[in-house]
């Protein structure tokens, strides 16, 4: 198994790699209650293009458990690409010479790729474009895998915008190294891009199209749910054509088994409606903390 250096994408990672992230992520939960040294002398600059929350706030939550240092922006407008003009290719050559790890989100697909290409230091993805969001998947399986104790053998149903939603394209990919079986649940306009539903049928899995939530909540182990991508939108009546057509409420939670789980990437708007929050399905909260150790297991990895 080699080192991992960049982190762009899923497809980039083996099973064996996976696993080893995930298995990692597990030892991180008592490093992340009592904090830690290790990284002590290493900085991560976050270039976030894109406006986030949960991502930068856990990469940083990560860095800072794990003894190491943190710089960069947040909002683009204050730095010299928002405000003069500069490349990404030259904010890359410079920030290299400040940290010793590039977090970046940008709007673009495959701005991270090239962020790598210019980097002399390892690039993490943290959501390029509609493309990609490769540690959003990474704790995705491993909240599965916390939570219902294994991967393979699993139900699971992918909800919402597959089309536009990057977390799922990610975590479809890294299904693909699993023996799992899928419900790909999205409007006719939303679906999941066929080359990907083409890589897990190739990988061995079972994967059903579906168009209501009915089908897709039905003997269901994980229904992972995603918001309608306004922003990804060409043209705003499609999204007004298809707001609020997938969303789970109480009566909904009620169809679904005792043991399943639900998770979301956050955030939401109207897709998980607020009276279900306490439903012993809905983990998407505890899923949130996921991120931190998922997120300290890759950066020890990467720079241990």
């Amino acid at each position: 198994m080699g080192r991992i250096y960049n982190l762009i994408s899923i497809q980039d990672l083996s099973r064996e790699t996976i696993d080893l992230i995930l298995d990692t992520a597990h030892k991180m939960e008592s490093v992340a209650a009592e904090r830690s040294n290790e990284l002590s002398n290493k900085i991560m600059a976050v270039l976030f293009f894109e406006a986030s929350t949960r991502t930068r706030l856990s990469f940083e939550s990560a860095m800072l458990r794990l003894g190491g240092s943190v710089l960069g922006f947040a909002d683009v407008t204050t730095s010299s690409a928002g405000v003069k003009g500069e490349t990404l290719a030259d904010t890359i050559r410079t920030v290299e010479r400040y940290a010793d790890i590039i977090v970046i989100r940008h709007p673009l697909d495959g701005s991270a790729r090239v962020a790598a290409e210019f980097s002399a230091i390892p690039v993490i993805n943290a959501g390029s474009g509609a493309e990609e969001h490769p540690t959003q998947a990474l704790l995705d399986l491993y909240s599965i895998k916390k939570m219902k104790g294994k991967i393979d053998g699993l139900f699971i149903s992918l909800c919402g915008d597959l089309r536009y939603g990057r977390t799922v394209h990610s975590l479809g990919m890294a299904l693909a190294n699993y023996d799992v079986s899928i419900n790909l649940a999205a409007p006719e306009s939303l679906r999941m891009k066929p080359a990907i539903v083409d890589e897990m049928r190739k990988a061995g899995l079972k994967v059903r199209e579906v168009n209501s939530m009915d089908e897709a909540l039905k003997d269901a182990d994980v229904v992972y749910m995603t918001r309608i991508q306004k922003e990804r939108f060409p043209d705003v009546r499609e999204y007004t054509a298809v707001q609020g057509k997938f969303r789970i409420d109480s009566d909904d939670v009620a169809k679904m088994k005792r043991d399943a789980i639900i998770l979301h990437p956050l955030p939401r708007v109207d897709e998980l409606d607020a009276s279900i929050d306490t439903a012993p399905q809905a983990k998407y909260f505890d899923q949130v903390y996921n991120g931190v150790v998922t997120r300290m297991a890759i950066l020890k990895l990467i720079l241990s």
